[in-house]
């Protein structure tokens, strides 16, 4: 599939990138695929103290 150079500039999509294909509704998407290097740091300063108490854990 061809994503014209205009559109992938747009999005930051390089040629020969990875994409993920998801359907909803009939509707395809594609999303980049990001290596683990790049999604470093991607929720920093995230509060996470209370997403899951001992409760929880199995």
């Amino acid at each position: 599939m061809v994503i014209p150079k205009e559109v992938r500039e747009q999005l930051g999509i390089k040629p020969g990138q990875k994409l993920q294909v998801i359907v909803l509704g009939g509707v395809m998407h594609f999303v980049p695929v990001r290596s683990l290097d790049e999604l470093r740091g991607i929720a920093k300063g995230a509060d996470t103290s209370d997403i899951r108490d001992e409760r929880d854990r199995y």
